[in-house]
């Protein structure tokens, strides 16, 4: 039973001292070993053997680059402004023996103289600077922090500001500024699109009235194109209609009964018009109508009767051709109406009817053709004027 308790206390003993001469170190780390209280050596990555019950592993150091965040801390600007930054170290431990024996707690001591730098950097900006000069801080930070710590065993590899917070009154003023600029800018491109929106609509508004008066102009232009050439054809549409009837009244050689024919036609439109509500026919209108045929003649050449041959108008072919007889008979027929006008007037006054002038024989068409036909009217010895009832009688003559 001793036996194996001390089979046991050996084999206990054993597993001890293997534990205390093996070290695995990790990679990236490095082991600090010290016998007696002194630095020995450096253990690297992997396994390794110390003396047992001698040796002892102080510390293992992290070789690998490390990144420290260190709180806000407030600095004061050139213009007596305190911010606060917060700033974000990488270093790394190049030396673990003097990262361990040259100074007690090097993060700590980074920490320090970062903020201490910092405030000097800082220090000679003011505000605007501080907000816009990231950079430069960063360049100013590395140089002064990889100069100190170079000593401890640590290599600085970069140092950044990560926020930069003035006071709140200062952030106020820094927003309505940023917000006055702001508007600013929205006001001056506000202007700038009011002021080519104002330039392409006056140069629309001038295309188009430009383009208004060209088309109004053409269209004047045409107008009164359109109307001279009217006016030329209706001038000689009514100098051809002018010509037309005169040369057909000069071609139908009128007289005194087709005119006296023609002034009873008018009396009755006389009457007409709603103007009108009495129309009185003068007690004289017998002498009116006798005197009628020797006023016209007086006055416009017009003869008691016409002479000499008859020429039809010609029309055209839509004008049916009528024969010399016929117009003759239908003159004959108006001198007849004339007169029987005329007696009626004159038995209605109670005056005696004058003498009817004889009717003009005309000889009959020696052959019928289908050109307007000419006769041979009475001559002008054979046309007696109509006998006036206030003259004297003549004498007989033998």
């Amino acid at each position: 039973m001793a036996g194996l308790i001390i089979a046991l206390v050996l084999i206990i003993f054993v597993v001890v001292v293997l534990a205390k001469t093996v070290r695995i170190v990790p990679q990236a780390r490095a082991g600090i070993v010290e016998r007696f209280g002194k630095y020995r050596t450096t253990l690297q990555p992997g396994l390794n053997v110390i003396t047992p019950f001698v040796d002892k592993v102080r510390y293992v150091i992290d070789m690998r680059e490390q990144v420290v965040s260190f709180p806000p801390q407030p600095v004061i600007t050139e213009d007596n402004l305190v911010v606060s930054i917060d700033t974000v170290i990488y270093f790394q431990v190049t030396d673990p023996v003097a990262a361990t024996y040259e100074i007690a707690n090097y993060i700590s001591a980074v920490e320090q103289l970062t903020m201490t730098t910092l405030r000097n950097i800082v220090g000679g900006m003011d505000l605007e600077q501080t907000l816009t000069s990231r950079e430069e801080i960063n360049r100013g930070l590395s140089g002064v922090l990889d100069e100190a710590t170079g000593r401890w065993g640590i290599r600085v590899g970069r140092v950044e500001i990560k926020g930069i917070d003035p006071p709140p009154s200062i952030k106020d003023s820094m927003e309505k500024q940023m917000r006055a600029d702001r508007d600013k800018r929205a006001a001056i491109l506000t202007a700038e699109g009011q002021r080519q929106s104002a330039i392409l609509t006056a140069e629309g508004n001038k295309q188009s009235a430009i383009l208004n008066a060209e088309g109004d102009r053409e269209a004047l232009i045409l107008r009164a194109q359109a109307e001279r050439e009217s006016a030329i054809l209706k001038a000689q549409g009514e100098g051809q209609a002018i010509q037309t009837v005169f040369q057909a009244i000069h071609d139908g050689q009128p007289d005194q009964g087709l005119l006296a024919y023609q002034y009873l036609q008018m009396m009755p439109k006389i009457a007409e018009g709603d103007a009108n509500k009495v129309w009185v026919i003068p007690s004289e209108i017998t002498k009116a109508l006798e005197g009628l045929g020797s006023s016209v003649h007086e006055i416009a050449g017009i003869p008691l009767k016409t002479g000499g041959v008859k020429h039809r108008v010609d029309m055209g072919a839509t004008t049916p051709e009528v024969a010399g007889a016929a117009s003759d008979s239908a003159a004959a027929e108006a001198n007849k109406a004339v007169q029987e006008a005329i007696a009626a007037a004159d038995s209605a006054a109670g005056t005696p009817p004058p003498t009817p002038p004889p009717t003009p024989t005309t000889a009959p068409p020696a052959t019928p053709s289908t050109t307007p036909s000419t006769t041979a009217p009475a001559s002008s010895a054979d046309a007696v004027p109509p006998a006036d009832p206030t003259a004297p009688p003549e004498p007989p003559t033998t």
